[in-house]
């Protein structure tokens, strides 16, 4: 199935598209696609659905977030090696584990804003998995068990923020609007195979990132896994993955993000984003 939370920002309700491409509302179902709603249980329901009979929905809404008000965000780094390289940073023997604030992720085509006084905007297509079942200490063999599906998150960054200011990286990565997931959510039976995917992006339509998820360091299955092993996670919580290689940092010279660059990017089998960036207004988010 593929997935979607559709209307007016904080108004979302969740949909799903039929064969046709054209969203049909399951507020009926359920009320949104989020937290306890996201369980075995409700996507067993919401799969046992006949698309046909469900109300469909008019004209082309705004598409938001494909999975509302996470409980934790966390984000993989450095799990590219091309990446690593970019970056001038060793492979890391283990998973590198960051947070995103919750509080940040927008829909597919949103706006993305610059913080106030950012420098050195950046982008990182990625894939990105929410959680249906909880998980603690799970095995690889049981870690798809507890995935509710996938989708693209672009990890939005400000190096500037990230890497010069000390501390960690989630200064850099938390800006309102610097997480725009979507547009699906789509369910695991979909992807053949989620370690087999290519993957890419472009700024103003200049291709910056070409990539596939196999060349991931730390497969889906061993993050489940492992981050299991260090907190709970509970159904809604979102992990985004990491990105390849072509990010603005790695270029010589970087080509950071300015106010009305248009990022474009995009998954096979996940669909594609198209955002805008602009400048910090007061007031804005």
């Amino acid at each position: 199935m593929k997935l979607v939370r559709y209307g007016k920002p904080g108004k979302e309700k969740p949909g799903l598209i039929d064969a046709e491409g054209k969203i049909r509302d399951l507020s009926g179902i359920v009320p949104d696609l989020a937290g306890a709603y996201l369980t075995p249980k409700h996507m067993a329901k919401i799969a046992k659905a006949k698309p046909y009979k469900l109300p469909l929905v008019r004209g082309a809404p705004r598409l938001g977030p494909c999975v509302g008000q996470p409980g934790n965000f966390i984000a993989v780094g450095l799990n590219y090696a091309d990446h690593a390289a970019e970056a001038k940073m060793k492979v890391p023997a283990e998973p590198i584990l960051f947070n995103k604030a919750p509080n940040c992720i927008v829909g597919p085509n949103d706006d993305v804003m610059l913080p106030k006084g950012a420098v050195k905007g950046d982008w990182e297509v990625e894939i990105a998995f929410v959680i249906g079942e909880r998980a603690s200490y799970v095995s690889e063999k049981d870690a798809m068990k507890h995935i509710a599906g996938f989708f693209i998150c672009n990890d939005v960054s400000e190096r500037e923020y990230q890497a010069e200011r000390s501390g960690q990286w989630v200064k850099g990565k938390s800006a309102p609007t610097f997480g725009p997931i979507g547009p699906y959510l789509v369910t695991p039976d979909e992807i053949a195979d989620v370690q087999s995917l290519d993957m890419w992006l472009d700024v103003n339509g200049v291709r910056q990132q070409t990539g596939n998820t196999k060349t991931m360091i730390f497969g889906i299955r061993h993050l489940v896994h492992y981050i299991s092993q260090f907190m709970t996670l509970d159904p809604g919580d979102i992990v985004t993955t990491g990105t390849p290689p072509g990010v603005a940092m790695g270029r010589t010279p970087p080509n950071y993000l300015k106010a009305g660059d248009t990022m474009s990017l995009g998954i096979d089998g996940l669909g594609r984003q198209a955002n805008r960036v602009i400048g910090w207004t007061k007031g804005q988010v």
